[in-house]
Formats: structure tokens, C-alpha cells, sequence
């Protein structure tokens, strides 16, 4: 018996890993750093955070007064660790990890160091770590806990990942490492700007064993809006109950427009953590989810500095499990 968590299920915690001179952030490391400190500070208050850090004595300087939070000095390229931090499944022998392959969404960057991270991190963990020799991005995946998982076609299939397999070998290979009755495949969606070739957590989520919460542009001049609808219409032959989340205005840094969607949310222990814009949807949409998700605390957390470098709040974090 193998089970791909749902994210909203009890978790131990949540995984980090800290922007550094080293990284792409180096233009305005001071800001992402600070919007970093904010996102831990909420994240603290539900469940233990796991930081990795370059600099211990400087995550320890950023981080002061913020309690349940655990620093661990491990070298990486990025901050993305939703793609290169192992992905929790249940078993008959309890929670295993796997590792799999990551190299930086298809070969675009330097990826040696964080393809590391796990081996490194779980040297005296008590989960095991499987290594698959299989590249995927916990971004490219979302699972309803219940045998039910979502992705893109454009991701899975793009030619830098997994060349030699088919889209059928592919399906077969994940319900098999995880568990799975079906597999949704979208074929549409698209954020501008965005470079991991459309992640379905950018576009489509689980927030219930039986509702998607999906990313939709609500004007018709926008360049996302005739892809968005027909990734809505994919999603209403799923049989599954849904929720659109309309998507900020347009977003630019440095006259690129940013990939900015609601999507990238991040479940904690009894809450959701909503990105959040500075746009006049991220109060429409955290009320959209609050009724949704009674039983959750909504809370909004600044992405507008995230975003410039093309991920968000789920791109940035990681959830580790506990077995029911």
C-alpha cells in the first residue's frame, strides 16, 4: 500500500531553504530575505519550520525571536524546494521520502548542489529516503490524499525531463511510486514568465478530497484568458466540484510580466497561507477560501517580492508528514 499525502492532512513540518549572495537574488537579497522572515513568522505559529541556510549565523540574525523553527547549514543553488525537497508518501513500513531527480526544470540552471539537499538532510532522519531515478517536481504534482493526482502535459512530457518515456509509461511510473487510481492530465494553462513549463500548482489545486481550486482570468484582453478557459473546461469534465480563483492584474518587474496566480498557496496545520499581491483580488480571494475551507485560518502573506523570480509561497516551501 503506497498514498501520496494530501497537503492538507496533519504534518510534522515545513520545509525552507534561504535566498543567498550565491543565488539570483543577489539584486535585492535584503527584500526577499525579509519577505522570507514574514512568511516563516506565519508559518511558525502553525507548525515547526526546517530552514536551510548557507550561513548559519546569519539565518540565526534574520530569524531572531522566532520560535519553532530549526536552522540546518546546507549549501544550495535556489530557494525552490518544493522541487528539490523529497516528497512525502505513506507505506505499510510508514512515511518513506523519495529523491528524485532534479535538474532545474529541464536543464535551464545550475542544479548540482540542490540535487544534493535531501542526502544531506536525512543523514540522521527517521524517514527513509528512496533515490528514484526519475526527474519530477513536487510543483509539477498535486494529490487529493485519496488515490487522485494532478498534472500538465506540457511539464511531464516537455523533452529535457524524462525524453525516453512516454506520456503512457509516465502515467503507469506515477500511479505505481504513488499509489494512484487516476492521473489528470491538463493540456492547457499557462502563466506568462512562468519558466518551469506551466507547474499545476501555479494553475489547479486540491483543497478538498473532492474540490479543485484553479487559477482563471476573468478579462477577455488578457493573453492568459482563451488558455484559462480551456483548462476550465478540462476541469469540468473531471467530476470534480470547483473553485476559480481570479487572478491578479498584470504584475511586471523590469517590463516582464510576472507569473502572479493564487494558486501557489501552501496548506499548514489548521491553515491555508495565501500569496498575496498587493492587488485589489487578494482579499476577494481569501474570503472565496474561506468559505471553502471553514475549518482553515486564511492567511494572506506577501509574494510581490517571490514573484520576480518566478515562483511564490508553494514553490518555496515544503511539507513533511506525519502517518495518520
Amino acid at each position: 500500500m503506497k498514498r501520496l499525502f494530501a497537503e492538507w492532512e496533519k504534518q510534522e513540518s515545513l520545509l525552507f531553504a534561504l535566498p543567498h549572495e550565491k543565488s539570483d537574488w543577489l539584486p535585492y537579497l535584503n527584500e526577499i530575505l525579509l519577505s522570507y522572515k514574514v512568511f516563516i513568522k506565519t508559518a511558525s505559529e502553525y507548525e515547526r519550520c526546517v530552514v536551510l541556510c548557507a550561513d548559519k549565523q546569519k539565518a540565526e540574525k534574520l530569524l531572531a525571536g522566532i520560535g519553532n523553527v530549526t536552522l540546518v547549514q546546507i549549501p544550495t543553488n535556489d530557494t525552490w524546494i518544493r522541487d528539490f525537497g523529497a516528497i512525502d508518501v505513506e507505506t505499510e513500513e510508514g512515511v518513506v521520502s523519495y529523491d528524485f531527480t532534479f535538474n532545474a526544470w529541464g536543464g535551464k540552471f545550475e542544479a548540482a548542489l540542490d540535487n544534493e539537499v535531501n542526502k544531506k538532510l536525512y543523514e540522521n532522519g527517521k524517514n527513509k529516503l528512496v533515490s528514484v531515478p526519475f526527474v519530477l517536481e513536487g510543483g509539477s504534482i498535486d494529490s487529493n490524499g485519496a488515490g487522485v493526482l494532478l498534472t500538465t502535459s506540457k511539464c511531464l512530457l516537455e523533452k529535457n525531463r524524462n525524453p525516453n518515456l512516454s506520456k503512457n509509461e509516465i502515467d503507469v511510473k506515477l500511479k505505481e511510486l504513488f499509489g494512484l487510481k487516476r492521473v489528470i492530465w491538463l493540456e492547457h494553462g499557462f502563466l506568462k514568465g512562468d519558466d518551469t513549463d506551466s507547474h499545476v500548482d501555479t494553475l489547479a489545486r486540491f483543497i478538498a478530497e473532492d474540490t479543485i481550486a484553479y487559477t482563471t482570468c476573468e478579462d477577455e484582453k488578457d493573453e492568459h484568458f482563451d488558455e484559462l478557459k480551456e483548462m476550465e473546461k478540462e476541469l469540468k469534465n473531471t467530476g470534480f466540484k470547483l473553485l476559480p480563483l481570479p487572478m491578479p492584474k498584470p504584475i511586471l518587474y523590469e517590463n516582464s510580466r510576472l507569473p502572479a496566480t493564487y494558486a501557489n498557496f501552501v496548506f499548514v496545520n489548521g491553515a491555508l497561507l495565501l500569496p498575496t499581491y498587493n492587488d485589489a483580488n487578494d482579499l476577494r480571494v481569501q474570503e472565496l477560501l474561506a468559505r471553502a475551507l471553514p475549518k482553515h485560518k486564511i492567511r494572506g502573506v506577501n509574494a510581490a517580492v517571490f514573484i520576480r523570480q518566478y515562483g511564490s509561497l508553494h514553490c518555496a516551501s515544503m511539507n513533511k508528514f506525519t502517518p495518520n
